[in-house]
């Protein structure tokens, strides 16, 4: 059901924006959870309902696509060798600049926390869902057979086209069918897009609030074992008490520095040890 669903997903965008929204509110009737809770593949269909008309372009967020960087090809190698050296892997991590950080910014509690844990990076700067729907075709996860996958992508949906939330959250979906199919016994751990912009009435932040609200109203069904696949969102961990995003966290309102990658290490380790069985 998953693979049917990944391979078509862009045929089953032709279907009516008045059967989405009955899909819609049939969905809201059933949502009796929020936070870390199963998502449906079932919701992800009926979300991919809205992207587009039959005669419109294909939708970004679903069509798998490169960068552009000359830098971008190069890591993707350098990824494919990591993951053929790696004596083992148990942990995936899969997003764009924020999860790429761990290499940087964070690194120092990476090799703390989570490098003994035989983890993966694979962030890429700037990448949207389109290029982590690429990835994933083109051997990323190809032979290896990790406990668990942490994903957070969509931010840069947001920031470089304000895709609608869901288009951007049907690119997610698409996301979680591609890594059911090629590591089916892997978790996944869906992550809440981090909070970006200073105050709520951001409109970038406003738009991943929409997106990660999505996220959440699909997550009461699954494709038939709850425990495969998860949501968690962390984002109240990074904003002070009236939703203001500190620059003492988040210099430029968007990465987080070394103290943000520490609460992010922390509001996560319940999850992970979860994902592992430790």
């Amino acid at each position: 059901m998953i693979r049917s669903f990944a391979s078509g997903c862009r045929s089953d965008l032709a279907g009516s924006t008045s059967r989405f929204a009955s899909l819609r509110r049939s969905l809201r009737r059933r949502l009796a959870a929020v936070g870390r809770v199963a998502l449906s593949v079932a919701s992800v269909a009926a979300l991919s309902l809205s992207a587009t008309a039959q005669d419109q372009p294909e939708i970004p967020a679903l069509t798998p696509a490169v960068q552009n960087g000359d830098w971008w090809m190069p890591r993707h190698e350098q990824k494919l060798a990591e993951k053929e050296q790696a004596e083992k892997i148990d942990l995936v991590w899969i997003g764009d600049s924020i999860t790429h950080g761990w290499e940087g910014t964070g690194k120092k509690i990476w090799d703390e926390k989570f490098a003994p844990r035989h983890s993966l990076n694979l962030g890429y700067s700037g990448d949207r869902t389109e290029q982590v729907l690429w990835r994933l075709q083109h051997g990323e996860v190809e032979g290896i057979a990790p406990k668990g996958v942490v994903i957070m992508i969509g931010t840069n949906n947001t920031g470089h086209r304000q895709d609608p939330a869901d288009q951007t959250a049907a690119g997610v979906r698409a996301i979680v069918a591609e890594l059911r199919q090629r590591l089916p016994e892997a978790k996944i751990l869906v992550l809440a897009i981090f909070p970006r912009g200073e105050t709520t009435d951001d409109p970038l932040r406003r738009l991943n609030t929409d997106i990660n609200a999505l996220l959440a109203e699909m997550a009461t069904e699954d494709d038939g074992d709850g425990d495969m696949i998860s949501f968690l969102d962390i984002n109240a961990s990074f904003l002070a008490d009236d939703g203001t995003l500190p620059k003492s966290i988040m210099p430029d309102l968007l990465h987080p520095n070394e103290a943000g990658y520490q609460k992010w290490a922390e509001a996560i380790e319940p999850a992970i040890v979860k994902l592992l069985g430790e």
